[in-house]
């Protein structure tokens, strides 16, 4: 019985995705005329099909794979939830997921798009809810939250099989209440959220929050 993403399964394996050292973004080989690259993570690559809009194909790099059905059982667990996609199939190189309309968090920096208060609880919702799953919400970040109708989505759960806390969310809920009112309603250059994202990426495991903000601020001082 073929399924309506049948239909983009040729043209996906034209496409090839290969990881890169650093926690920088993945890069993406090959074309087809009826796929756009929505998203590209660091494991990762996102594409919408003209001839399956409905649906998201995550494609992941060569050395990734076994990510992609550990992803998968986690959608599994996570069942029908409303801060999370639906997961319809697995493949050996991606996955099939409901396609979501929105905007990254990353992307409203960018463009000064309003970032509700309510976003920043749902996310705190969500993460209880994965919690009484039996999994660890980790690696939640601006790139990997779409604000929807002024609500949030999250769009990764590849790492909720992990232990540790990686702090990622809670520094960024901590920025948000502490720092967020100085730029909201304000595009910031991609350049500064870039070099934010990379200093942070490679900082070392004895810096702490306070320390990182202390050097985020001079940087934008020094710029001003």
């Amino acid at each position: 019985m073929e399924n309506d993403w049948d239909k983009a399964i040729g043209s996906l394996s034209k496409i090839k995705v290969f990881s890169n050292p650093n926690n920088d973004p993945v890069t993406i080989s090959g074309e087809a005329n009826d796929l756009k690259c929505i998203g590209v993570g660091t494991d990762a690559a996102v594409f919408q099909s003209l001839s399956a809009p409905a649906y998201a194909f995550k494609i992941y790099a060569k050395d990734k794979l076994h990510k992609v059905k550990v992803e998968a059982n986690v959608y599994q667990l996570l069942e029908d939830s409303p801060f999370f996609s639906t997961c319809f199939a697995s493949y050996d190189e991606y996955l099939v997921l409901g396609y979501e309309e929105g905007t990254t968090l990353f992307d409203c920096i960018l463009q000064g798009i309003h970032i509700p208060e309510q976003v920043v609880n749902e996310v705190e919702d969500a993460r209880k809810y994965v919690r009484n799953k039996g999994l660890n919400p980790r690696d939640i970040h601006l790139k990997n939250i779409l604000l929807q109708n002024g609500r949030a989505k999250i769009i990764d759960v590849s790492e909720y099989t992990l232990q540790g806390n990686d702090f990622r969310w809670e520094h960024l809920k901590k920025g948000y209440e502490q720092y967020y009112h100085l730029i909201d309603g304000n595009s910031v250059p991609f350049w500064l959220v870039e070099t934010i994202r990379k200093w942070y990426n490679q900082r070392g495991k004895n810096s702490s929050y306070e320390e990182f903000t202390k050097n985020i601020l001079k940087l934008l001082f020094k710029n001003n």
